[in-house]
């Protein structure tokens, strides 16, 4: 496969990801454990959270660039 073409198809999943991940984050932000947690708590878990996405598309991002070697023009 081509790189433009596993960029495309990784920059659509990464996108579609993200939206559903920001999503189900925001649903957990607005549940009452985390809106009754310590200012301290609840700041963490956003850093947390709006980190955390980057681990689930490392694979994705080593396979987007896995083809430079191959193809050389």
């Amino acid at each position: 496969m081509r790189i433009r073409q596993r960029k495309l198809i990784g920059s659509v999943v990464m996108v579609a990801f993200v939206m559903v991940y920001a999503l189900i984050a925001m649903a957990i932000a607005q549940s009452r454990p985390v809106q009754e947690a310590p200012d301290l708590l609840r700041g963490l878990y956003y850093v947390l959270v709006g980190m955390a996405w980057v681990l689930p598309m490392l694979p994705l991002i080593k396979w987007m660039e896995g083809g430079k070697q191959e193809e050389q023009p």
